[in-house]
């Protein structure tokens, strides 16, 4: 039973999914990287910026493409059949690099310049959303109902709830933590 099959944690397959491919994928830690965040004030969408040392390579030996959530690297470099070497200590090594992109986040550029690859990701700032729950009537065993049907309702509102006639006031948690203080309205 791994961390992520808790009963309480509805929804997150796809991350145990991610995960595993995360694992699979880390390889041996060639060409070494950099990720890192790049600050631009007032900007809706952060910046982040994966910097590989591709010393050798030229930009028609390397490949960057986007496939399912996954960033891929790619770097083949070809072999000189007209070089004679007395000594080689430089290989012609091929990579594959895979990093696995949050969603929303989308590749804006790539650049290769003094033997670093660099390429910038977008990823939106995620929006603070309101969203108001109907509270049905009954035991709620008779299936889902949509929106707009009698029952009471929750809306959400930073930290003051209102569930009919009570008033959240105050504090965080639940009320069986001692975080919460109920008022009649």
């Amino acid at each position: 039973m791994s961390l992520l099959s808790n009963p309480l944690l509805v929804g997150f397959e796809d991350i145990e999914r991610v995960l595993e491919r995360v694992a699979k994928a880390s390889g041996d830690g060639y060409p070494p990287y950099n990720v890192e965040r790049v600050a631009e004030p007032g900007r809706d969408t952060e910046l982040l910026r994966i910097t590989l040392a591709v010393a050798g390579f030229r930009r028609d030996e390397l490949e960057v493409t986007v496939k399912d959530r996954e960033l891929v690297v790619r770097g083949r470099q070809r072999e000189d059949s007209d070089r004679v070497y007395l000594h080689r200590g430089i290989a012609a090594r091929r990579f594959e690099r895979v990093f696995v992109l949050a969603d929303g986040t989308e590749v804006s550029r790539a650049g290769l310049d003094n033997g670093l690859l660099t390429i910038d990701l977008l990823r939106p700032v995620p929006e603070h959303r309101v969203r108001r729950i109907e509270i049905e009537e009954g035991r709620g065993e008779t299936g889902a109902r949509t929106a707009g049907q009698s029952g009471n309702q929750v809306e959400v509102r930073g930290r003051r709830n209102r569930v009919r006639g009570a008033e959240c006031v105050g504090g965080t948690g639940t009320p069986r933590e001692g975080g919460v203080r109920y008022e009649q309205g």
